[in-house]
């Protein structure tokens, strides 16, 4: 009998220990899920406050809304590199504030935000609608894709490069089938840090911006063919 208790002390002895790793390294995978969890939703709040300072035209707080090194890339204008760049080159979008008679309003839809593991960066894929207009001039309905990056700063997240592809524009009296606007390009007046990242046109094009996340089902990236093109060299 006083065996038998000694043989099971030691069996709880050498199990307890592995129970209580086991509770511990479940309490440790909770934990990180909710750190995923509270990331991800501080990413879309970022972006969401984007797209409410920028429809302002507050300039300077999208600014600050950026990484040290970070980028901001408007469809064919080029890209501007650190918030400074970043918040001279937002007055080619109009007046800080903007003025009377002024609309610029980009929403941003669809959210698709994935968080590395680590917790440190991120990246999330948008779909944004476009309303415009300026004293003089026609209103301008829009369509494009944001893919962005995002990366914590301390404890801080901000955007690492922002990336809107407008892939429409159209005069909202006519309609996409009767009036497809080009892209602005590169500013003569504030030219960018660096050239687009990648040449391509909106309507009547169907370019699709390559996606940042895998598909949700399969695990597998998504590839695409783009259309051909001869005017931006794409074959």
């Amino acid at each position: 009998m006083i065996r038998l208790s000694i043989a099971a002390l030691a069996l709880l002895a050498v199990a307890t220990p592995a129970q209580a790793q086991t509770v511990g390294q479940r309490i440790a995978d909770y934990r990180e899920r909710v750190e995923r969890l509270e990331d991800r939703d501080a990413i879309e709040n970022l972006q969401a406050a984007y797209g409410y300072y920028f429809d302002k035209g507050l300039w300077s707080e999208v600014a600050e809304l950026f990484a040290r090194d970070g980028t901001f890339e408007y469809g064919m204008r080029g890209v501007y590199r650190t918030p400074a760049r970043i918040e001279r080159a937002l007055l080619l979008f109009g007046p800080e504030g903007l003025a009377p008679g002024y609309l610029n309003t980009h929403m941003q839809l669809q959210a698709v935000i994935t968080v590395a593991n680590d917790g440190r960066t991120a990246a999330g894929r948008f779909q944004g609608m476009v309303m415009l207009a300026e004293p003089g001039h026609n209103g301008v309905w829009g369509v494009g894709i944001y893919e962005n990056t995002y990366v914590k700063e301390g404890d801080t997240w901000k955007i690492a490069s922002l990336h809107f592809y407008p892939t429409g524009f159209t005069e909202y009296d006519l309609g996409w089938m009767k009036s497809q606007l080009p892209l602005a390009g590169q500013s003569a007046l504030f030219p960018p840090d660096e050239p687009p990242t990648e040449p391509y046109r909106a309507l009547p094009s169907n370019y699709i911006p390559p996606f940042s996340y895998r598909h949700p089902v399969t695990g597998e990236e998504i590839t695409l063919t783009q259309p051909a093109d001869d005017l931006v060299g794409r074959e």
